[in-house]
């Protein structure tokens, strides 16, 4: 069991995932998805920087578990998030979606590891590479042409904030129509990506 964990974490290192069990689950249930791989680099800047200010301003500086972020949620009695990135990606990647002890449990362990053998770029990389943007619409590259119309390299810094502002709640909100709240949303994580840039919070994945 050990062996078979291990292996799936240095084999994603490099391979690219081929699905997920989001993807799968939502493939059975609208019956097509949305998605296709893109590398980092064909990727903007701007919308690594929007989703890192956005879920984890931190990223660069942790080991895959925020401490002051999970403390705040234990503050706020469960009212905001203390997922990091690196933990999104595991949940997305190798475990399933909705909250259960066995999953959390599992996901505390594959975090450590995947921050161990997996650089901070990639971990990024696959993030914005299985992340649900809308219904069906899996990562950035189909989300970046279904709201917008462009590839994901041509992504200005707004709508690169609109696309990460969508996240916490993909099937819930509509980044080509943003609603007020959605707006505000967008407005502070272009100001937070442009802050992380300054304040080299972007370094270990530029």
């Amino acid at each position: 069991m050990v062996a078979a964990v291990l292996l799936a974490v240095v084999v994603f290192a490099g391979l690219n995932p081929p699905t997920t069990h989001t993807v799968w689950a939502e493939k059975q249930r609208l019956g097509r998805v949305d998605r296709e791989w893109v590398d980092f680099d064909q990727i903007a800047p701007v919308m690594a920087r929007s989703v890192v200010a956005a879920e984890d301003a931190n990223f660069c500086t942790h080991w895959g578990f925020d401490m002051r972020a999970i403390r705040a949620a234990i503050a706020a009695g469960g009212a905001r998030g203390g997922s990091t990135l690196s933990q999104q990606t595991v949940k997305n990647v190798y475990l399933w979606q909705g909250r259960s002890y066995t999953r959390k449990a599992l996901e505390a362990v594959l975090t450590p590891l995947v921050e161990a053998v997996w650089s901070k770029r990639r971990i990024l990389e696959v993030y914005l590479n299985v992340a649900e943007f809308d219904r069906g619409v899996f990562g950035v590259e189909a989300a970046s042409r279904h709201y917008f119309g462009v590839g994901p390299e041509e992504l200005s810094p707004r709508q690169a904030a609109l696309l990460a502002a969508v996240l916490p709640s993909p099937k819930k909100r509509n980044a080509a129509r943003p609603s007020a709240f959605l707006d505000k949303r967008a407005r502070s994580i272009q100001d937070g990506a442009a802050t992380i840039k300054r304040d080299g919070r972007a370094e270990c994945f530029e």
